[in-house]
């Protein structure tokens, strides 16, 4: 049997990797969404509680996350979906390859209360500046640059947690791991899933065969749709995204629209097939999702986006990506600061442009290149940024915003923006500026507003769109 994967290597064998499992983001998005937005419902008896609880595998991660972590801001929850293209078991059907990879993390943000949900996708052939991990094995794999996908390969789901954890300083509660086999499950209790096509596909390494307009997909058929790439956009595995987000659109609209919420019955057997597809970490059981519901339970698919890390090309090898900033890290800075984190003392409002700050940035820490990146995250809101570089003399407990002569009022409109910061006098503080001194609390700016960057949101896909109004 000729596997996906050397399908994708014949038809493309000069072009990028073949992307491994790339359909199962799918069946992630919806095991993990689904089950927060359905456990809460009807487990009142015990024995459903315990099948469901005993059909879920657990790992404990805890060791590989380390004593840095970021600080939890609020009470949103944030769950890490990684897809594992395992090809043993029930999975063997589609290729024997051994070991286990990933190609593909979502990292999913629910705010408190209901209020919203984002998907975020990074893309597999990110190159970012991996941070040491220690190996499945129990050896340590150095901090090197690489592609993002390598995480889970070199140390699995913990990891891959830690990596994500340390580039964009958001809080992971949870992760979720999905293989193969419980795609068709999860699509087929829906009883399948709504798509659009621009045009006829007929591609024989998918084996997918559709006219062009509506159809609702299930089993084969919404696997074959979830892999294909001949035909349908560029080929590349961002284009393939945004085509698998709209699809993820799709089932949560599905789940929320056909009864699968307030039907007893249906509500079992999704949550029977879902809990059957994934492992989690040891602290993400049944009872946990439960609690997660709770708040959560009034979501509906228009509070749902899936969005892409901004991104660009990678200017060594046009085979890979690197993210767009400051654009990423303001993405990331909104989701951290989903409920905004007051400042301590009540900070004078001012009402000055940030191009009338002239400000200084100095890292007060011993994390690298901290100050070149708050430096970036200022320049992009419109701040006058001076020097940045290390400060000489004593480390601060805490990020501080300090102003020279005749600078108190920009001091002002700059720890508006600086969660928890007050402005102090500066002994060594140039006239006219202001220094940020970055402390080890420091995890960017405040967002500007509750909602996603505008960079970030002009490319999101909205659960609640109709799937045939952008037909890419």
């Amino acid at each position: 049997m000729i596997s996906d994967y050397e399908y994708l290597d014949q038809d493309y064998p000069s072009g990028p990797p073949p992307n491994r499992g790339v359909w199962w983001r799918v069946v992630g998005w919806a095991s993990i969404a689904m089950a927060v937005v359905l456990v809460g419902t009807s487990l009142a008896a015990y024995a459903t509680y315990r099948k469901l609880e005993g059909n879920i595998k657990h790992e404990d991660v805890a060791a590989q996350l380390g004593g840095k972590r970021p600080p939890k801001l609020n009470k949103a929850l944030n769950v890490l979906l990684i897809g594992s293209d395992q090809r043993n078991g029930a999975n063997a059907k589609y290729g024997r390859d051994v070991g286990e990879r990933s190609d593909t993390m979502i990292l999913l943000h629910l705010s408190p209360g209901g209020s919203k949900a984002v998907g975020i996708s990074f893309p597999r052939d990110s190159m970012v500046q991996l941070p040491q991990c220690t190996s499945t094995s129990g050896h340590a794999i150095p901090a090197h640059l690489g592609m993002i996908n390598e995480s889970f390969n070199n140390g699995g789901a913990g990891c891959t947690w830690h990596t994500i954890e340390t580039l964009t300083g958001i809080r992971i509660d949870h992760f979720v791991k999905v293989d193969f086999s419980g795609f068709k499950r999860v699509v087929d209790t829906l009883g399948g899933v709504e798509i659009c096509l621009p045009k006829r596909v007929a591609d024989k390494a998918s084996k997918l065969y559709l006219s062009a307009g509506r159809h609702v997909v299930k089993g084969e058929q919404a696997l074959a749709y979830v892999r294909t790439r001949h035909g349908l956009g560029d080929g590349s595995d961002t284009d393939r995204i945004k085509r698998q987000q709209k699809f993820l659109g799709a089932v949560v609209k599905k789940a929320t629209s056909n009864g699968t919420l307030t039907n007893p019955s249906k509500l079992l057997g999704f949550l029977n097939a879902m809990t059957k597809s994934v492992t989690t970490d040891k602290d993400f059981t049944v009872d946990e999702m439960k609690k997660v519901a709770g708040s959560v339970q009034g979501m509906s698919a228009g509070k749902v986006q899936f969005i892409t890390v901004p991104w660009g090309a990678y200017a060594p090898d046009p085979n890979r990506v690197a993210w767009r900033q400051p654009d990423a890290n303001n993405l990331f800075a909104a989701i951290r600061n989903d409920n905004k984190v007051q400042a301590s003392t009540p900070v004078k409002k001012v009402n000055l442009q940030p191009s009338q700050v002239k400000v200084q940035v100095l890292n007060g820490t011993t994390t690298p290149g901290l100050a070149g990146r708050a430096g970036d995250q200022l320049t992009a809101r419109g701040y006058q940024v001076g020097k940045v570089g290390t400060l000489n003399g004593t480390r601060p407990a805490k990020t501080e915003v300090r102003y020279g002569t005749g600078a108190d009022q920009q001091a002002a409109a700059l720890a508006q923006v600086v969660p928890g910061a007050k402005p102090v006098a500066g002994q060594d503080t140039p006239a006219g500026t202001v220094d940020l001194v970055l402390g080890p609390d420091w995890q960017g700016l405040k967002s500007a507003s509750a909602s996603i960057p505008a960079s970030s949101a002009a490319g999101a896909v909205n659960a609640a769109a109709d799937l045939c109004s952008d037909k890419s």
